[in-house]
């Protein structure tokens, strides 16, 4: 049986992820301190014989014993209010506890997948965004925390590679929503939600002309189950994400629209540094994969809101 080790277990697509490899037949060990994860999102796996979890901080070291074949290195703050309001440790994971994971991949001769982020690419002069594009990033920013850290894990990771011949592959997240997002995330999908479903007016930073591109999280558990899998892939960087593009303040009449609501849209200035664009040119994953997103808005959106709607009768 195959092993597999996640950290950021307890996270939005950790937890999906966690799912998706025991789903597959694998014996899965899930890692996370949580910080921002939530024990609610594996409840559900805690009398699973196929499931182990440790709670740990990877910024302590990370030691295992026995046989590991696969590392999925997922942990670290991804909503900007979380990268925010935990600026060291969103840079000490994606440093300091990415050198650990790197290091019991090589020791165990594990394959490494390491979960990069659109965010890379800073507020982008090419588009839609190639592998290729170094990016945009203002390295001394509020959001340099989250983007210079991934930037640096992915060249850490290479280094692993061209150093120790680590089996790693990297892969760059584009907006993502679904199930077991918090209700107040700070991303566009949860808070316009939120907003919604509570009647409070949606918040559109700038004008609202900003565009982003939304994929569902069980088409990108696809991806990323198929870059830890295909065996050609070795140190390949991967976009993955859905290439539909909407305006912000487009993705605000639609989330109104959808719940019913009667809230109205509000606009507030726009944060430093925010990209203008972000649409992922995915071809090298539809080559080297057969991956695309196939999950439309409009269902995602209507599974996501059923989710939220669930969770505040909870809080009620």
């Amino acid at each position: 049986m195959k092993k597999v080790l996640i950290t950021g277990a307890a996270g939005f697509i950790g937890s999906h992820l966690c799912d998706r490899f025991i789903k597959e037949g694998c014996y899965v060990i899930g890692i996370d301190n949580f910080l921002t994860g939530s024990p609610e999102n594996l409840e559900h796996l805690l009398l699973n014989q196929n499931f182990e979890f440790i709670e740990h901080d990877i910024i302590e070291g990370l030691e295992l014993e026995g046989q590991l074949d696969l590392i999925l290195h997922f942990a670290c703050p991804a909503s900007p209010v979380d990268y925010l309001n935990f600026p060291i440790e969103t840079l000490m994971v994606d440093s300091v506890g990415t050198s650990h994971v790197l290091n019991l991949a090589k020791e165990k001769k594990a394959r490494y997948v390491f979960a990069s982020t659109s965010e890379v690419y800073g507020d982008p002069q090419i588009h839609p965004q190639p592998e290729s594009y170094w990016g945009n990033v203002n390295p001394v920013g509020p959001r340099s925390v989250y983007d210079e850290a991934k930037r640096f894990s992915e060249a850490l990771s290479m280094a692993y590679y061209r150093e120790y011949g680590v089996d790693i592959r990297i892969i760059r997240i584009f907006n993502t929503y679904g199930p077991r997002m918090k209700l107040q995330d700070g991303r566009v999908v949860p808070n316009f939600i939120f907003q919604a479903l509570k009647g409070i007016d949606l918040t559109v930073y700038g004008d609202g002309s900003q565009t982003r591109s939304f994929c569902y999280v069980d088409d990108l558990i696809d991806g990323i189950f198929s870059v830890a899998e295909k065996d050609e892939i070795k140190y390949r960087v991967l976009n993955l994400g859905n290439p539909d593009e909407f305006k912000i303040v487009d993705f605000a009449r639609i989330i109104i629209e959808k719940t019913g609501s009667e809230s109205k849209i509000i606009f507030k200035p726009l944060p430093p540094d925010d990209p203008q664009m972000r649409k992922p040119d995915i071809d090298r994953a539809h080559e080297s994969l057969q991956w695309s997103p196939k999950i439309s808005l409009d269902e995602g959106i209507k599974s996501t809101i059923e989710f939220f709607q669930s969770q505040l009768k909870e809080q009620e």
